[in-house]
């Protein structure tokens, strides 16, 4: 009973740890720090934080936030007659919100872009069905969370060529294609963008 007594160890605590043993649990001297509980992403801005942008117009653009593509709400420089002004305008101003980095309220609510500069937007070359957008890097030489991103975003504005669709193309020769945002697409961005024929629109009699 001296020996316990000078080693600290008490009969009591013999038993406890033989116990543990017995239970499969193995016993350490040092605490262990799991670290904080995980905790979901909100993937949901304040309106004030809109309200407390640059002065434009009310726009849509889709971030990437907890493996998905959420619509945030921003302001840009456009005129108020953006739904039937010039498309290639709206595109350019969508693309630019789309490459900045998002806001700390919006860094803090979990969204993230995945589309890099330099990155531009023009019209349709000659022969290109109307509404053509064409980048200057071929779309297939994006990310393809970055060309949902874009594909997203364009469809649902008035750039977009109706259907939650949009003709884009790149800087080559290679032919347009029409990208469908669908429900699938914002749920995995890191998929294709599904492609359906853009014969359906007429061709445009002359381009950029």
């Amino acid at each position: 009973m001296r020996r316990a007594g000078r080693t600290g160890v008490t009969a009591a605590a013999l038993v406890g740890i033989a116990f543990a043993s017995g239970c499969g649990i193995r016993t350490t001297s040092v605490p262990v720090d799991a670290g904080a509980a995980p905790t979901r992403v909100a993937c949901s801005v304040d309106g004030e934080d809109v309200a407390a942008q640059a002065a434009g117009v009310p726009v849509r653009v889709f971030l990437v936030c907890g493996s998905q593509l959420e619509a945030v709400e921003r302001s840009a420089p456009l005129p108020d007659e953006k739904t039937g002004g010039d498309p290639v305008r709206t595109a350019s101003a969508l693309l630019a919100q789309l490459q900045g980095e998002p806001s700390e309220s919006e860094q803090q609510a979990g969204f993230s872009t995945a589309v890099k500069g330099p990155l531009v937007v023009t019209g349709g070359h000659r022969g290109d069905p109307v509404g053509t957008l064409r980048l200057s890097r071929q779309p297939e030489d994006l990310t393809t969370t970055a060309l949902s991103q874009i594909v997203c975003t364009f469809a649902e504005s008035s750039a977009g060529a109706g259907g939650d669709t949009v003709v884009l193309g790149g800087p080559g020769a290679y032919p347009p294609r029409r990208y469908h945002c669908t429900a699938e697409l914002r749920e995995r961005p890191d998929s294709a963008p599904p492609t359906v024929s853009p014969s359906a629109a007429a061709a445009s009699p002359s381009g950029t």
